[in-house]
């Protein structure tokens, strides 16, 4: 059940984390969010987390960086990268991280829903949408 599972949001628009934080709990998952790589990994939740969506570009350490770091500490953790930039290199440098997956701002949250169940290995048909044909 998801209410179990533990998404962790990094991203430095505080608006964005709350509007996910509170998008996740609506699905029935448990949420944090942190306004910087850096915060997360100082904290618990890096090891407690079941998924992390962060965005790919932020001050100080970027998305990219902390997938790289979180494949050396725990390379089964699923990482969704999200970001607003459409610039092939950058892209590309996300892409060779091997994230679960790239989501482009603005993203449906029917598109978040189904990542994250891809992502988690998880079918809860509470959450809507996920049983169309």
């Amino acid at each position: 059940m998801s209410s179990h599972l533990l998404v962790c949001v990094i991203d430095d628009d505080p608006s964005l984390c709350a509007a996910l934080e509170n998008l996740l709990r609506s699905y029935g998952y448990r949420a944090m969010a942190y306004g910087s790589a850096e915060e997360f990994l100082a904290g618990a939740d890096v090891i407690r987390a079941d998924c992390v969506i962060s965005d790919i570009q932020m001050p100080g350490m970027s998305g990219i960086d902390l997938r790289l770091s979180l494949a050396g500490l725990r390379p089964d953790l699923p990482v969704i990268l999200m970001t607003a930039h459409t610039e092939r290199f950058l892209l590309d440098r996300a892409a060779a991280t091997n994230p679960s997956r790239i989501l482009q701002k603005p993203f449906d949250a029917q598109d978040l829903a189904e990542c994250l169940t891809v992502a988690m290995g998880t079918v809860d048909t509470a959450m809507p949408g996920l049983n169309r044909p």
